[in-house]
Order: C-alpha cells, then structure tokens, then sequence
C-alpha cells in the first residue's frame, strides 16, 4: 500500500488524510499536537463559495474575478478557477460529514458579506466555522484510522526532509517524549504547517506556526514565492499573550469603523469608499486604520443583542473576557495585525513543489491569494488543497527504493547533542524575540527601503552567530535547532520586500507608492549556500 506522510493536521493536513485514505493509500498523519489545538479552529467568519440560492447575480465566473482582482492580479486564473470551481462541492461534502453550517430562514445555507466580495457568499457556522470544520474532519479521520488508512503520529516536530536528487523520501522528526529524532518514510510527503507567525511574535495565529517547516526546506532547495506579502486583519484586540481576532463577519453584518474628532464619530471607511467601505478588501481596510488620527472602533450594538450572541458569539465572549467590555452596548476598539501568509512554499495546480514527491498545502503553500487574500478564502484553500495534493498522489506510482540515510540522521544527532550545555548565555528565545522586533518594525504595514535594509542587515548579524552558539539542555532542542531556518526565512521575507520596487496588495512601499507593471508576477526566491536569489514569473 502506496504510503504519503503528511506533516501537520490542520483542516489542510486532515482533508489530505482523509482523501488520500479514499483513494487507498495510507496516511501518516505527523504533528506535534491534537488537531484541535491547530491554527484552523481559530477561523471564525466562514468560507466562501457560490451555492444555490446566492444572490441571483452571483457566479463562479465571478467569485474567480474578484479572487484574482483581490489578490492584484499576479494569482494565476487556472489554479484559482479550480478553487472557486470546487467551492459548492467542498460546501457539500463538508455538510455530509457533520459540519453544521447557519441556515437561512427558507432552510439553505446562510450567507454573509466578506471584504472585497461584491456578492454575500461567505457560507459560516455561527462565529466558529473553523472549529465546526476542524471537528467534522476528526470524526471522519478517525472512521478511516479504524480502517487502517491513516495513522496518527503526536509529540513529532518537524527537523528536516530526506532529500536525494531533488526526490524526497520522508522526513526527520524530533521527538520531546523520547529526545531523540524519529525517520519516517513514504511514497510521498506533505507539509501542512501553516504560516510563520512566530517570526512576528503576537499575531491573530497560534504561536505553534512559526515557519520553521518553511525555512528549513527553503535551506534544503525548497523555492518560496511571494513572501512580502502578509495580510494584516483590520480588527484585532490586544491581550496579554496575543491578538485576538474580531472576525470580518461582524462588518460582514453590518459593523460600522469609526474614529472620534472632537466627540464626533467619523465613519472614515464610509466616507472614502461608500456603502461597502467596511468590506473593502484587508489592506486597504489596514492601512486606513493604520493613517486613522486617532484610535479606531469597531461599532455592532445596533445589530441587537439577540443577533450578535446567535451570530457573533465568538466576539461576544472574546470582548467581555479580554477587554471587560459589552459589545451589545459598547464599541470596540481595534488595530490591524498580522493574520495570513499569502506566500511560503511555491507550489503548481497539483501542490507540487520543485523537488519530487514533496507536496506542500494550506497556509504554507503559495499560489491562490495573489497580492492579498479574499476573507472566506483560506478555509476553502486548504479544504481544495488537501484534496488536489492526495488526489495528484494518487496517480503517481510508489516511490523506488530510497537511499541510505542513516550518515545523515546520525550527523543530525551529534549537532544537536553538541551544541547543548547545562547553562549558556545566550538563549534562543532571546535572538527568537529580537527577530519578531526586527520583522515588526523594519517590515511592518508600511515600508521604505531603507527599514529592509536595516532589517537585513540586523538578522545578517545573528546570523552570523546562531550556528556557533550553544542552548540550555533543560529547553527544548528544538528551541536550538529551529533558530538558524527561522531567522533565514525572516531574511527571504526582508529580501522579497526589498526587492518589489511597488505597492501591491498587502505589500506597501512609502518610497515606491505606485504600482508597476514591471511587477505584475509572483516572486521566486531561492537559497544556496548562503544566497538568496529572486526571479519574477507570471502564473498561468
């Protein structure tokens, strides 16, 4: 039985399990922890598609065209025409397995208006659509482990893949339980890892995406693609250990943004783009916010009590638990901050990477979002991700016998043994926290070359140090190990920017403001041997 391994059990990761055990082979489903403590519970506004019973306008056809002109048109039109084509079915599928979307009053799915959507396509489940989601694809994951075609693997973290002429045949993995590192081989691997926000530090996302997948195959001759390009949600609230999201559903409701001057609501989104300015797309929305004088509010009280707790429970209970505060009654306030990746692993239609038999879906791969991710997008991206991945598996034939890596994992233990000391100096988790400042302040929404610049030069540095310094044995390993990959996918971050001479989408430059046609294609950014090299191509 033909055997793919699949790094990470997200929606992404558990929808390719659970179709690659429909097509007969065998999953080994890795993570470090429970698929309810990944990423994809947190999605809460919904996940779009055009159903029956839309807007008797809507389409497909159209639903494609405002993906594509979301993401500033450098998404190419076949891969997101197969997204958008799918979305009914994936609505379907995902109602047959237990997911229980909000019903109209006729009985049909319900749907609510997202940012930069002209149509009301965003289907939802109250305000935990990603929880719903996540729960469905466990009961029907655990149908097929009773079967034999999947295998679930906790307490791995990813260390690196088993690459040989550009084929790959599994993986290396770390295991904190029994501190030692663990192969696992298969006839295909794919990651599922989700985005980098642990090289941001507080953000919307779990802590436990913090690119380290991403900049570790990057250093093993994996191509990234359109790293600049990271969405900052308009609405967030501040706690004590991250952002909190206040999902697009509540201005897909009706939420109104507003400033105070002098006492007087200035509802500036209405006012510079009209009726829809509250769901203009995410960066337009972020920068306005971000230029606002003065702090920026969120106001739902008028959608009514019964409305926002049936609807926007989520909100609700998040506002009253952080902030003290009665959404019902009062506005919130709030601020952009780092959400979604549009780039990471460069992927084709099928989520082939450029090294053979290594698959990469959901967050971490790049290719439908273009310049800016449409709201209600993501959740349906890593939905048809993990089926395209499974499905183009499934067509290709078992892997050939695979070398010997034995030299190599041996080599691995003896630098992480090695560099481990009962008391050092210098802990990862301090360099780690310097490069979040450095990615917030020199990136940011708002860039000028010359704060990449001073980025790159910053991360150069530690750079420069990580490999020679050793880590205290009484943390995790891979607190040591993961150090080196994560400040170099920072620094192919800082690079793409400094490179993408234009403002597009979500990548906003003060020194060059205007958009060129010089730059209407994705970024390729490749690592050897210590280089970073960037190509432009336009996806079909």
């Amino acid at each position: 039985m033909k055997q793919v391994l699949i790094i990470g059990s997200g929606i992404s990761g558990l929808t390719c399990a659970i179709e690659t055990a429909k097509m007969g082979a065998k999953a080994i489903l890795i993570s470090p922890y429970q698929s309810e403590r990944s990423q994809s519970v947190m999605a809460a506004g919904g996940i779009n598609a055009v159903m029956p019973g839309s807007d008797t306008d809507d389409s497909v056809s159209l639903h494609i065209k405002e993906t594509i002109d979301g993401g500033c048109n450098i998404a190419g039109e076949r891969s997101v025409t197969a997204l958008c084509g799918d979305a009914p079915h994936i609505i379907e599928w995902l109602e047959s397995i237990g997911v229980v979307f909000t019903r109209d009053k006729s009985g049909g799915v319900a749907r609510r208006a997202f940012g930069g959507q002209s149509r009301r396509r965003t289907v939802y489940a109250g305000a935990s659509t990603g929880k719903q989601i996540v729960t469905a694809l466990v009961q029907e994951a655990r149908k097929w482990e009773c079967r034999g075609y999947i295998e679930r693997r906790l307490g791995l973290m990813f260390h690196s893949a088993f690459i040989n002429d550009n084929v790959c045949y599994g993986a290396l993995f770390y295991s904190e339980r029994l501190k030692k590192l663990i192969p696992v081989f298969g006839d295909a691997v794919v990651v599922a890892a989700g985005g980098q926000n642990s090289l941001f530090g507080k953000t919307t996302g779990s802590a436990l995406c913090d690119g380290y997948a991403a900049g570790k195959l990057f250093m093993q001759g994996v191509t990234l693609k359109n790293l600049e390009f990271i969405q900052y949600h308009p609405t967030t609230i501040e706690t004590p250990q991250k952002r909190m999201l206040i999902t697009e559903g509540a201005r897909g409701d009706g939420g109104r943004l507003y400033y105070l001057d002098g006492g007087r609501r200035v509802y500036f989104m209405e006012e510079l783009y009209g009726d829809r300015g509250n769901l203009m797309p995410r960066d337009i929305v972020s920068k306005c916010i971000y230029d606002a004088p003065s702090q920026v509010y969120l106001d739902i009280t008028f959608l009514g009590s019964k409305k926002i707790k049936k609807n926007l429970g989520e909100v609700y209970d998040i506002c009253s638990e952080y902030l003290g505060l009665d959404v019902t009654k009062e506005s919130i306030p709030v601020a952009p901050s780092v959400h979604f990746f549009m780039g990471g692993i460069a992927v084709d239609i099928d989520h082939r990477t450029n090294i053979e038999r290594l698959y990469a879906v959901g967050e971490c791969a790049s290719i439908y979002h273009g310049a800016n991710r449409l709201g209600g997008n993501s959740l349906l991206a890593a939905v048809h991700s993990g089926r395209a991945a499974a499905q183009k598996i499934a067509q290709e034939p078992p892997v050939a016998k695979s070398p010997g890596f034995d030299g190599y994992i041996r080599g691995q233990e003896k630098i992480i043994s090695g560099r481990l000391a009962s008391k050092s100096r210098f802990p990862a988790v301090y360099i780690k926290n310097s490069l979040a400042k450095i990615m917030n302040e020199d990136l940011g929404i708002l860039r000028t070359g010359e704060k990449l610049a001073s980025g790159i030069e910053s991360i150069d540095y530690y750079l420069s140090v990580s490999e020679k310094l050793l880590y205290d044995s009484d943390v995790s390993p891979y607190q040591g190990y993961s150090l080196h990959p994560m400040l170099t996918l920072g620094r192919a971050v800082l690079t793409c920017a400094q490179s993408r001479r234009e403002t597009r989408g979500a990548h906003i430059r003060a020194d060059y403001p205007q958009r060129s046609d010089d730059f209407e294609k994705c970024t390729l950014i490749s690592y050897s041997g210590g280089r970073y090299e960037i190509t432009y191509e336009s996806e079909d």
